[in-house]
């Protein structure tokens, strides 16, 4: 186990021997509004619990949502520390309940439960309770948390300790508001969700019985000093700048024609299926004459080769964070473009909390200030380890899925992190992978962005971004819906084989199938049978995938 997280467990242990609480003994099944009776002043406080009749309902994230069933709404502030404010909502279905708890992960540096509330809605909707948390870090925005500088006891809530005390408040509140305990608890959450669902396997294994995450800012210090990276590769001199949309769409269009094939896909696919494959060079858009608005300059060529190349320490060539991978250069909202354009570096507070509120990202030494980073916020911040005995070793199964076109996050960093669990497994790969298979499979997803939209099929039931991505009908197929996948092999013993995703018309379900295809379990890729509508995902199977050359960062960045 890496030093930093022993660290960090030691950390926890030490930090929730304070912040725990025992439940007092609860009557069993207490009416709604008498759970405000189960607040400890020091460690919680239930500031309401009101009856919710069903219909039109006004969320925390300030959507009003339709034909929503009865719940008794709680909500509640935690103060592990004197300087934590940590808001949870924990939702119980008045009716139906199926007995399942799930905990729903957040986004950015959180602060809201917005990204948090799509996923609870469609909790309730299936009949479980559900809970959701700001992680502690209001007034914090997705991509702004200045005003975290300071304050270590909630970089500490952001890090790990908010999804923890979310997990036991909300399983406490189902046993007095049913007068039993959940049958199965599961998590679901994508970007720092992902990096929640990992904290949770890692340092508090007995907490789910399932859990689903997507596309991890799991090696958090490592994830923000690579988004740094690319935007100062794109600010080196004012010819670095990728000079728009059309451009780099250019990019991804050059990318696509010369690697469709040689990534496993058909010709027609408008994304790569392993884009590991693909060598692609950025000279091959080098401009011949005056640049036309899609032609790279050759600081261009050299800041897409940098990108390519990911985060590297210039003194001793150590890989901080894998590189960007190609074909997500032209994502709209993370993109080259979509980063490029921001004032600052996007999500930049983190390093301020390190350096203080003056720090500029020009400033940044990638062979110095790692160290320092790293040394500060690595054991409460990153989800590294690759020993998940613990869960495993209770019957706990982890469902990971990632884009594979995902510019924010590099998809090799997930990779990389399931290699890591396997050969933490069994020194032989073969068998480590039998063996992780038991309890862990990663879905890569080609074609998809972070977390969502993207050229490829990227609904199969997953929740970002205040949009549900609601699977084709019937949605209690397992096999189009990732929870419900988790769930059955958690409850009934049967792994997910493959996910059917889909890619609907402009990204709305409302407008019709455009295709559907598998997602498998890594290092399986989709493969065309060669026969059969290509617009079906019964036309591929899932076959193994023998490419093994995997970037991995330098040990002192895992």
């Amino acid at each position: 186990m890496p030093a930093s997280t022993m660290v960090r467990l030691a950390g926890a242990a030490s930090v929730l021997a304070a912040a725990t609480f025992s439940a007092p003994p609860a009557a069993a099944g207490m009416s709604c509004e008498t759970l405000v009776a189960l607040s400890q002043p020091g460690n919680f406080v239930i500031t309401s619990a009101v009856s919710f009749p069903g219909g039109s309902f006004s969320a925390p994230d300030g959507n009003v949502y339709e034909n929503v069933p009865p719940f008794c709404e709680v909500s509640a502030v935690m103060t592990p520390s004197t300087d934590s404010v940590i808001n949870v909502y924990v939702w119980l279905p008045s009716a139906g309940w199926t007995g399942r708890f799930e905990g729903t992960g957040n986004g950015g540096y959180a602060g809201t439960v917005a990204l948090s509330v799509p996923a609870m809605i469609s909790g309730l909707e299936t009949g479980s309770a559900v809970a959701g948390t700001d992680m502690g870090t209001a007034p914090s925005a997705n991509n702004d948390a200045d005003a975290l500088v300071g304050h270590p006891e909630k970089w500490i809530d952001f890090g790990y300790r908010s999804t923890h005390l979310m997990t036991s408040l909300g399983k406490q509140l189902v046993q007095a508001f049913y007068g039993q305990s959940a049958a199965f608890s599961y998590f679901n959450g994508c970007s720092t969700g992902g990096q929640q669902a990992l904290m949770e396997a890692q340092s508090f294994p007995d907490d789910y019985n399932g859990i689903l995450g997507g596309d991890p800012a799991a090696n958090r210090t490592h994830v923000h000093t690579a988004v740094l990276w690319n935007y100062a590769k794109m600010h080196q001199s004012p010819t670095s700048l990728f000079v728009g949309t059309n451009q780099t769409q250019a990019i991804t269009n050059a990318v696509v024609a010369a690697c469709v094939v040689k990534s496993g896909g058909l010709s027609t696919d408008p994304f790569l299926t392993d884009p590991r494959k693909c060598d692609w060079d950025p000279g091959a858009l080098a401009c011949t004459g005056a640049p036309d608005g899609t032609c790279l300059t050759p600081d261009e060529v050299t800041a897409a080769r940098e990108i390519y190349a990911g985060a590297t320490d210039p003194v001793t060539g150590h890989l901080i964070f894998p590189g960007s991978v190609r074909g997500g250069e032209s994502d709209p909202q993370f993109g080259w473009v979509g980063i490029q354009d921001q004032p600052e570096v996007p999500f930049g507070s983190l390093f301020k909390w390190v350096f203080g509120l003056d720090w500029l990202w020009p400033t940044f030494d990638f062979n110095q200030d790692m160290a320092d980073v790293d040394q500060v916020l690595a054991p409460i911040l990153n989800a590294n380890s690759p020993d998940l005995s613990a869960f495993a070793g209770h019957g706990g199964k982890l469902l990971m899925y990632q884009g594979w076109a995902d510019p924010l996050i590099s998809p090799q960093m997930l990779i990389d992190y399931f290699l890591e669990v396997v050969a933490q497994n069994n020194s032989n790969r073969k068998d480590g992978l039998a063996d992780t298979r038991q309890f862990f499979r990663l879905f890569m997803v080609p074609g998809m962005y972070h977390c969502a939209f993207g050229p490829g099929p990227n609904a199969f039931g997953n929740l970002f971004s205040g949009q549900v991505y609601a699977a084709p009908p019937p949605v209690e197929d397992a096999s189009h819906d990732a929870l419900i996948a988790l769930e059955e092999w958690v409850e009934q013993g049967t792994p997910p084989q493959q996910l059917i995703a889909t890619k609907y018309n402009n990204d709305l379900p409302q407008a019709g199938i455009a295709m559907q295809r598998p997602i498998c379990p890594f290092p399986q890729v989709p493969h065309y049978n060669g026969s059969g509508p290509t617009n079906q995902a019964s036309s591929f199977s899932c076959v193994t995938d023998n490419w093994d050359v995997n970037p991995t960062p330098s040990p002192e960045y895992l």
